[in-house]
């Protein structure tokens, strides 16, 4: 079986390529960086270190990679033959994929079995847009091209920190990982990937771990850069900062409870389970790094605004998130292009502009003019 990833990096190699390994896949890294590239062509393995309770170490083995910028008829000719096709290029990038999958399934025989596409980005519907990018650029074609793949959405929950210098290939990341995955489209032809579950529904766990996982760890960042922590660690120790980071959870929460009927037990318990995991002194996490790229985290559909804004419809409590909002307005990031653009905007827009700017909120949104407030009080 031979499974395509496009994404060598932390995640890729750490989580996603670890896991086909494990299901008995050859697995060809794609990837644009040729230092990275060149690395895994000569590591015969690497190594996945799971650090903390239970935490164990992975060699993973069988593996090629490819540079998709200098070799992309390579690239496609392993999307033709493959089995799986996989991405964690992040969602913005899934456009620069869509060619090569294309490609692929240009070359691919009309009477192979389908091939088995999923997008395992932190974003909703991420397979989705793949394929839309896919269907695009096949044009006429794609009537035909389309019976050559399945697509299915995916939600993946797992930390890979920053490495640490030096560490080659290998990857450190938490023992903890869920990989829930659209079940329809494969029909009974289910990949075979160890430890996935496959949910008739996948939309309730996407946002389950985007509004739990994603608003919990921007929320530990940008609460604890304010607080004058470094690690995510040290700032779920602050109590004050854990407070906080409960306080916006607690309100996600209740959204899922009232949004998708998630037990309150069972969210309390997958809370629980969160917040252990961000506390996890062995894994070397960042604040700077966690807190990068606040114009999308503060985007109208991400991680913070976006549960808030369905909250505030529903009559339920969004203090706790728009205080995370109003600390993300605080952050800085010397290394981050979007944190030095937010800086900027905050310099150059009034209030008004920046909030429909930034976040996508109308004055029309009940949340506008809290938010609005939040913006003009970092402003002054």
């Amino acid at each position: 079986m031979l499974a395509v990833h496009f994404g060598a990096g932390n995640i890729g190699r750490g989580f996603v390529g670890t896991l086909l390994h494990e299901g008995g896949y050859e697995v060809v890294f794609s990837d644009v960086a040729a230092p990275l590239v060149d690395a895994l062509t000569a590591a015969g393995s690497y190594t996945v270190h799971e650090v903390g309770a239970g935490g164990v170490d992975r060699e993973v083995t069988n593996f090629r990679a490819i540079n998709s910028a200098e070799n992309p008829q390579a690239v496609a000719a392993e999307v033709a033959a493959a089995d799986v096709v996989t991405t964690a290029v992040g969602p913005a990038i899934l456009k620069f994929i869509a060619p090569h999958v294309l490609a692929g399934l240009l070359q691919r025989p009309a009477d192979a079995k389908p091939l088995q596409v999923m997008a395992c980005e932190n974003a909703l519907g991420a397979t989705d847009t793949l394929r839309g990018h896919v269907q695009e650029l096949a044009g006429d074609q794609w009537e035909e091209l389309s019976a050559r793949a399945v697509f299915a959405n995916t939600a993946v929950d797992r930390i890979v920190p920053g490495q640490p210098t030096g560490g080659g290939v290998d990857v450190t990341v938490e023992p903890f990982y869920e990989w829930a995955i659209e079940a329809g489209p494969f029909g009974a032809d289910r990949p075979n990937i160890p430890g996935a579950h496959f949910v008739e529904d996948l939309g309730p766990y996407i946002e389950r771990k985007l509004f739990t996982v994603n608003t919990g760890h921007a929320a530990a960042a940008y609460l604890g850069f304010r607080a004058g922590r470094s690690k995510i660690a040290e700032a779920l120790a602050d109590e004050t900062v854990f407070a906080g980071v409960r306080a916006a959870l607690e309100e996600t929460s209740a959204l899922l409870v009232a949004k998708h009927g998630f037990a309150a037990e069972e969210m309390a318990a997958y809370r629980e389970t969160i917040l252990e995991r961000f506390r996890n002194p062995e894994l070397p996490d960042t604040v700077d790094r966690v807190g990068r790229q606040p114009l999308r985290k503060l985007s109208r559909n991400e991680r913070l605004v976006g549960p808030a804004v369905e909250a505030q419809e529903r009559g339920l409590s969004v203090e706790g998130l728009l205080a995370v909002v109003e600390a993300a307005l605080y952050f800085e990031s010397a290394a981050d292009e979007q944190t030095q653009q937010l800086q900027q905007l905050l310099a150059e827009l009034d209030a008004d502009a920046l909030t429909t700017q930034v976040t996508g909120l109308q004055p029309a949104d009940p949340l506008y003019s809290r938010v609005r407030d939040l913006v003009a009080a970092r402003q002054g």
